[in-house]
């Protein structure tokens, strides 16, 4: 269990402002510095903290995914934290009218987590769908925000402007409370974020606030049932498509990371680059060649203008090959290890398995709680 006596004092109220401060440039400091706060004591005291994230299994993830959040998930684990991965297999119906190779698909990502390190002995793995305990919170939850506050998230309201008139489901309407129940229900303290998903963290710890304001306490009343979540800002690398659009699965401009050596070859081959034969590192004026030198240098760990200067005048061409080359070189013991996991389909089953088992005995004591703290105990 983590140590809830770590959360910080909290700043705001439990009005309707709340999710509209979050924004602000007070608040978006006040996060930065407690997200220092706890990077550095995470290297001191890792078990002080329990951490959820997690993926919606709408398609296969990528490079994007791989350097962006999966490394980052592992480097955790291997620090002690108490980690927890969802696949948000429920959230994918929240805009989406099928839920054709969700089974493929969900077990593409629990492939994908395991090829690239994410260890179950030490990562709680689960689907939200198969946490009945998980989603019952949903119920006293949306009894603590408003229809207002629901359609100012940022998420809700790029999906309102988005439907070109279509109705918007009760479900993604209600997506932020989700969320907010995927976190709280295993007392997750720390939530790695970028700065734009701050106003989604904050809903969730509105909920935890006004949970402990309206409803009490269990057990002791010593502290909240629900701790209020902190968010863990990282700088996520601006890696383009090889298109040299925004990364977009739908797009078709990733490079997964179920690929083999040989599509990814044909991928980074197609990619977009100029006619300047000096290579150059410059993201502002040649965001393609400089996106290719970003992935040389994440997947080689040098620096972009030193491998821009050892290509020189080598153009394109050779720009491309030593991408490919540094790629497949990277990915090579992830493709190895998620071979292994293709050949034993039963295993992946039993890692969902027992991932979903845990957070259900988990979801169900936290129920106990908050049934405790709202009177609704009758036996």
């Amino acid at each position: 269990m983590t140590d809830q006596t770590q959360q910080p004092d909290d700043p705001s109220g439990s009005t309707g402002a709340d999710l509209a401060d979050s924004t602000s440039d007070a608040s978006l400091q006040r996060s930065v510095v407690r997200s220092a706060q706890i990077a550095e004591d995470l290297d001191v005291h890792p078990d002080r903290y329990r951490m959820l994230t997690g993926d919606r299994p709408t398609g296969h993830l990528h490079l994007g995914h791989y350097f962006g959040s999966l490394r980052n998930r592992v480097a955790l684990q291997d620090k002690g934290v108490d980690t927890w991965v969802l696949i948000a297999d429920y959230q994918v119906i929240t805009d989406r009218d099928t839920v054709d190779s969700i089974q493929e698909r969900v077990y593409s990502l629990l492939t994908d987590y395991l090829s690239v390190g994410i260890d179950p002995a030490r990562t709680t793995i689960f689907a939200h769908s198969q946490v009945p305990a998980l989603n019952q919170l949903m119920l006293p939850f949306l009894s603590l925000v408003t229809d207002a506050e629901l359609r100012r998230n940022p998420t809700v309201k790029a999906e309102q402007e988005a439907t070109g008139g279509r109705p918007m489901t009760g479900l993604m309407l209600t997506y932020p409370v989700h969320q907010a129940a995927d976190i709280l229900f295993c007392k997750a303290n720390v939530v790695p974020v970028g700065k734009d998903q701050l106003p989604h963290l904050e809903q969730t710890r509105v909920v935890a606030r006004r949970f402990d304001e309206r409803y009490g306490r269990a057990g002791d009343g010593s502290a909240p049932v629900f701790p209020a979540p902190d968010a863990l800002l990282s700088e996520v690398p601006n890696l383009l498509g090889t298109d040299g659009q925004k990364m977009s699965k739908s797009r078709g401009n990733v490079i997964e990371l179920r690929m083999t050596a040989d599509e990814t070859a044909r991928a980074i081959k197609k990619a977009v680059t100029d006619a300047d034969r000096r290579i150059t590192y410059d993201p502002d004026g040649r965001p393609e060649v400089s996106n290719l030198l970003l992935l040389a240098s994440l997947t080689t760990g040098r620096d972009p203008r030193a491998v821009a200067e050892e290509i020189g005048d080598g153009g394109s061409g050779t720009l491309k090959k030593l991408v490919t080359e540094a790629v497949n070189e990277h990915l090579a013991p992830v493709r190895a290890r998620r071979a292994e996991l293709e050949a034993d389909p039963a295993e992946l089953r039993r890692v969902l398995a027992r991932g979903n088992a845990h957070a259900h005995e988990v979801a169900e004591a936290t129920l106990a709680e908050v049934r405790e703290a709202m009177q609704m105990v009758y036996a």
